[in-house]
């Protein structure tokens, strides 16, 4: 390793070494009561079966079986995300496939930078990230679950989905790409890159 970020990475290890010894601390606390539904009273078990079709509630009531919760940032305006459109209903029959549950836990805000969006700088994209952190546990806080996959990309997303997540560190959590996507102003069947299509917009304008 490049010996400054040695160093640097030696510095923070050190740095937090109590807060992170206090996190692990309560993640395995959390962690021992698992499956956590499993000590949830009836009212807050009936909420988080209400939506799910009859088969699912059967399994879920056993307590044997995972339940993983999808959280992701899709919308129809970031062409990364659109992907993400189907992807809920592809993860249910692959759990119902292996006799377990997948339920759709929330949804997270996603942005490009402040710049695409109209937005001076990117005083906005940045504190979406806090946003996404915040709705990632509100989803996560039914305590319903047994693993977590995260649908979302982009440099404050991820981490935003990430920070989110840890506070439901005993849990097992999977990121979960897009792939493939078109660009926005592509036509079908066309590929260009970002440049290319800025020009071609200039010379059209």
């Amino acid at each position: 390793m490049q010996p400054r970020v040695l160093k640097v990475t030696n510095r923070i290890i050190e740095r937090s070494r109590a807060s992170r010894q206090a996190y692990l601390a309560r993640m395995a606390a959390l962690g021992d009561q698992e499956p956590h539904r499993g000590t949830l009273s009836c009212g807050n078990l009936a909420h988080g079966f209400a939506a799910c079709q009859q088969g699912d509630k059967d399994t879920l009531k056993l307590m044997n079986q995972a339940n993983v919760a999808m959280v992701s940032a899709y919308n129809d305006m970031l062409s990364a995300h659109q992907p993400y459109h189907r992807f809920p209903d592809v993860i249910r029959e692959a759990a119902h496939r292996m006799g377990s549950v997948a339920q759709f836990a929330g949804g997270t805000p996603a942005m490009c930078d402040g710049v695409t969006q109209g937005q001076p700088g990117m005083e906005l994209s940045l504190f979406s990230r806090d946003t996404i952190a915040m709705s990632t546990a509100v989803a996560l806080s039914h305590n319903m679950f047994d693993a977590v996959m995260l649908l979302g990309i982009c440099d404050k997303i991820v981490p935003g989905l990430l920070i989110g997540a840890l506070s439901f560190g005993y849990l097992p959590a999977v990121f979960v790409p897009a792939g493939p996507h078109a660009l926005g102003a592509a036509q079908q069947g066309e590929t260009a890159s970002a440049p290319a299509l800025c020009r071609r917009q200039d010379r059209q304008g």
